[in-house]
């Protein structure tokens, strides 16, 4: 029986993967498939293999049938809401004599850590705490997005680099539902649960395995992803109430929220039981507020952390500028002269240093790291042209 392929379902913009040995399973493709790639990946159990399209990483993974379908579904809507996640690009289902399978299509993501480098590299260590920071704040963004992941463990999660911090991302969505709401107390809890018991399996497994340095805390480290979880989850969602008079108490709210990354979808206001205070409630929506941000000034697409460094920067531009030129400097104005004066000539300097896995955002503010190192040397400010100079000649192979 020829292999019948149903439900091929490929977003617009990306290749049709028509050329791929459909008729075996992906096990069987080595040697089957010239477009073949390898690449870090996590644990997993399913088959996952990596194809190559004009330099462009695919991920492919081989699951029951009719259930890659459905993640491709949840990972649409977990788009929409602008979680961190991988991108979905289509799935298919395979029926023949020896399949009856379904495979989904995601893009591989780019400059990413699995788990597994970050504890098996030396160099990485002052990463490890960023990784578990990383990912509380990623299971807090899912469940006030009201998504029930299921499955939250190292394995599920990829790393990106985020201005000396990391950037957690969800890859594995097959256990995922999505409430119209809030998700229920109770299923956030039994989330927390799970994850500390997988998180604190695979921490163990490394162990036993030699790749943790000595004396690691294993047993530990859930339940301090959960510690973080519970502060985090209690700044963003606890209520206040305030007088009528203390209106300031609002902006200092929404501010402290945005310095987190979380933008302000809208804030609710309730008349307290006294009759004379209000009891103020914001509703947060993602953690993306500095990102859009930087890209609707600039066009320039980073992460959270590492716009946040730059919006900074811009900002101290803007009043630099506003007082060098004794009027009002608008912030499109700061933007563009931050981005064509400093930005841009950095960026072309440096970019002998851009690597796969250091792409030009975060190089950047790893110079503005230096930059201010230099600057406590010297105790004045060298300047971008005098930090790109050191660093380059520090750095440069």
């Amino acid at each position: 029986m020829e292999p019948s392929i149903n439900n091929f379902s490929i977003r617009p913009g990306y290749p049709d993967f028509s050329d791929l040995p459909w008729g075996l399973s992906l096990s069987q493709w080595e040697g089957a498939c010239s477009r073949l790639e390898e690449a870090p990946r996590g644990i997993t159990r399913h088959t996952v293999v990596y194809v190559n399209y004009d330099g462009i990483l695919y991920a492919l993974k081989e699951m029951p049938a009719g259930n890659a379908e459905r993640e491709f579904n949840l990972l649409i809507q977990i788009e929409s809401l602008r979680i961190p996640a991988v991108t979905p690009i289509g799935n298919l289902s395979i029926q023949s004599n020896q399949l009856h399978t379904s495979v989904l299509i995601t893009r591989y993501l780019e400059h990413s850590i699995p788990y597994r480098s970050l504890f098996m590299t030396s160099s990485l260590i002052r990463y490890r705490k960023h990784l578990l920071d990383a990912i509380a704040g990623l299971l807090v963004q899912i469940h006030l997005a009201g998504i029930y992941w299921g499955d939250c463990s190292l394995s599920n999660t990829l790393f990106r680099r985020d201005a000396g911090t990391l950037r957690a991302y969800l890859v594995d969505a097959e256990t995922a539902a999505i409430f119209p709401e809030r998700i229920p107390a109770s299923l956030r809890h039994q989330e927390l649960d799970i994850m500390e018991e997988i998180v604190d399996d695979e921490l163990a497994e490394l162990a036993s395995a030699h790749l943790l340095f000595e004396g690691f805390p294993t047993h530990d480290t859930g339940a301090y992803i959960r510690l973080r979880y519970q502060r985090l989850w209690d700044e963003i969602t606890h209520e206040e109430t305030i007088s009528p008079t203390d209106s300031y108490k609002i902006q200092e709210r929404i501010r402290a929220l945005n310095a987190l990354g979380f933008s302000i979808n809208e804030v609710e206001f309730q008349k307290s039981d006294s009759g004379d205070q209000i009891r103020l409630r914001v509703v947060v929506s993602d953690r993306n507020f500095h990102r859009d941000q930087l890209v609707n000034l600039t066009g320039i697409v980073a992460e959270e952390m590492q716009a946040r460094q730059m919006m900074n920067e811009i900002q101290e531009l803007r009043a630099n500028l506003s007082k060098a030129n004794n009027r009002t400097t608008s912030l499109d104005v700061a933007a563009y002269h931050w981005l064509t004066h400093f930005y841009q000539p950095a960026i072309q300097r440096l970019k002998m240093l851009i690597k796969p896995d250091l792409n030009a955002t975060e190089l950047y503010c790893l110079v503005l790291e230096h930059k201010w190192y230099l600057s406590e040397q010297a105790s004045h400010d060298v300047g971008h042209v005098a930090a790109v100079d050191d660093y380059i000649q520090k750095f440069a192979a």
